[in-house]
């Protein structure tokens, strides 16, 4: 019983890794995923468009050119929270409460993102 629970983590495990290693094929199965969810609730405008997003990227896919795109948007996600940075010091500078808190705030949102962005497998 012990050995089929550990085949079935290492088997977990290493599907996991095959598709940290596939970004194309990750991308396919999660539009798949989209396109099942979307056959229950039967949307069928979404179905389509679903299904032309799959078939582009099967075309069109590469792993290397999805690897690049995903440094680009944590690059841009690092601009941005260096003029989240900015603006910030700005308000400091400025003495206003307000907008030193909804500064911080999106400076916040930001840096959430480029967790959420490097915590991605590309």
């Amino acid at each position: 019983m012990k050995y089929r629970i550990a085949l079935a983590f290492g088997l977990a495990a290493l599907s996991a890794q095959a598709l940290a290693s596939a970004p194309c094929l990750q991308k396919q199965q999660d539009i798949q995923r989209e396109i099942s969810y979307a056959e229950k609730h039967q949307n069928q405008r979404r179905i389509d468009g679903l299904n032309k997003a799959l078939r582009e990227v099967k075309a069109n896919c590469s792993d290397s050119k999805l690897r690049a795109e995903h440094q680009q948007k944590i690059a841009e996600q690092k601009e941005e929270i260096a003029e989240r940075r900015r603006d910030l010091a700005e308000a400091k500078e400025k003495g206003d409460a307000d907008k030193i808190s909804k500064r911080e705030h999106k400076l916040s949102e930001a840096r959430d993102e480029l967790k959420k962005l490097e915590s991605r497998t590309y």
